[in-house]
């Protein structure tokens, strides 16, 4: 094995659980089992399958339980060559696991109603627009991030596939009946990543490449309409496509079959998200984690803060507003263990190198292939934030040093 195949050897098929994101041995625990595919690539465990799945399986893919559904979490290029490609070229993703949801108005404004759950200006987004929000809880808390976009006569989200269930329902009991909540179960969403991903798309609807970073709109591509936003969950320019389920095979072989886009799975999704500082739901935050912890305070509109025209008025806004005004006890930071060994998520930080209490957590951690070098994110006390601070991470019991770094640790590729 060459040092370079070394260093990504936790990538590998036998370190990567079934929730698709790598770890080593014992350094990440679940409930659930591992579901693999059986021998003529049906799902065991009745595992829900995306439109995609026989492609996944004809492509070779390495598939995996995932939120309750059998996805390709590396394909035969590996989880490595698939990371830089697309941040080279461009990836094809399968996200249609995803939940997909469109909000009318029965006898309310949706935008206005909408605010009743989440700290984002959803009255302000312009139609053709989308933007990033959270589901607040009573206690100041995550219970997911969303995408929201305007569509002009409908809202449209897309929410976390791990809190689809639980997202729908906390929906429909803060909304009905003065909106219409309906998941949309008949649609693949597919996400086209990386420089390439304009040029190639360009080719089936030439309007997309005048898109800026999170303009939605409709287009027709291999005989389908789809719901073109451009975003994505990796740091670089693309372009996230919701297709009718019985037209989703079709446009991904024609990306695919373009020489610049290779299938990308669960792994390398994983390992592009957290260079890009993306937090993961259920690992960076979670239900405890309030919008400022975890360094999402421009999620939270300003029209809703303290100051703002509607302050307030969301689940959770007296924590919330009261650290955006005087600070949260603990931020999430970008991290850079010292060597070439990864922390990855459960290792404790401590200030010193002997001695004293851990004083925060990493939550995601792993090798940043375009980095060349381990990162990871984490949580520690507002007082030791600033780049440069030095900690130390307990790593299979001895204590290696971790120095605070700025997040992302790429620079993103969006088209402004």
């Amino acid at each position: 094995m060459s040092q370079r195949d070394d260093e990504f050897s936790h990538l590998k098929t036998r370190d990567i659980c079934g929730c698709g994101v790598p770890h080593g041995p014992g350094e990440h625990h679940h409930d659930h089992a591992v579901q693999q595919q059986q021998a003529d690539g049906s799902p065991k465990g009745g595992l829900k399958r995306t439109p995609l799945h026989a492609l996944h399986v004809e492509l070779g893919a390495k598939m995996v339980e995932f939120a309750g559904y059998d996805m390709p979490v590396q394909f035969p290029l590996g989880v490595m060559k698939e990371h830089l490609h697309t941040r080279e070229k461009a990836g094809l993703f399968d996200v249609s696991h995803m939940g997909q949801v469109v909000l009318r108005s029965r006898s309310a404004d949706v935008a206005q109603a909408l605010e009743r759950l989440t700290p984002a200006n959803v009255s302000g987004l312009a139609e053709g627009r989308q933007r990033y929000a959270l589901l607040t809880n009573d206690a100041g808390g995550i219970e997911d991030d969303f995408m929201v976009a305007n569509y002009g006569d409908h809202l449209f989200l897309v929410v976390n596939a791990a809190r689809k269930a639980e997202d729908i329902a906390r929906l429909r009991a803060g909304l009905e009946p003065d909106v219409t909540v309906k998941e949309l179960e008949g649609r693949g969403l597919l996400a086209l990543q990386g420089p390439a991903a304009e040029s190639v798309l360009a080719e089936l609807a030439p309007g997309v490449a005048e898109m800026k970073f999170m303009d939605v709109g409709t287009y027709e591509m291999e005989g389908a309409e789809v719901w073109v936003s451009r975003s994505g969950y990796t740091g670089e320019d693309g372009y996230e496509i919701s297709v009718p389920a019985e037209a989703a095979e079709t446009l991904a072989r024609r990306l695919l079959a373009h020489d610049a886009v290779e299938p990308i799975g669960l792994g390398a999704r994983d390992s592009l998200r957290l260079e890009a500082g993306l937090c993961l739901y259920g690992h960076d935050i979670d239900e405890g984690t309030s919008p400022v912890e975890a360094a999402l305070s421009w999620a939270v509109s300003k029209l809703r803060r303290a100051d703002g025209a509607r302050a307030g008025g969301f689940p959770g806004d007296e924590r919330i507003l009261r650290e955006l005004a005087e600070a949260a006890p603990r931020m999430r930071v970008g991290l850079r263990p010292e060597g070439r060994a990864p922390m990855r998520e459960g290792v404790e930080l401590y200030a010193a190198e002997d001695g004293g209490q851990p004083v925060g957590r990493i939550t995601s951690g792993g090798f940043g292939p375009t980095i060349g070098g381990p990162i990871a994110m984490g949580y520690v006390p507002a007082a030791m934030t600033a780049p440069g601070t030095t900690l130390w991470g307990d790593l299979r019991g001895k204590r290696r040093p971790v120095m605070v770094e700025r997040l992302p640790f790429t620079s993103p590729g969006f088209k402004r």
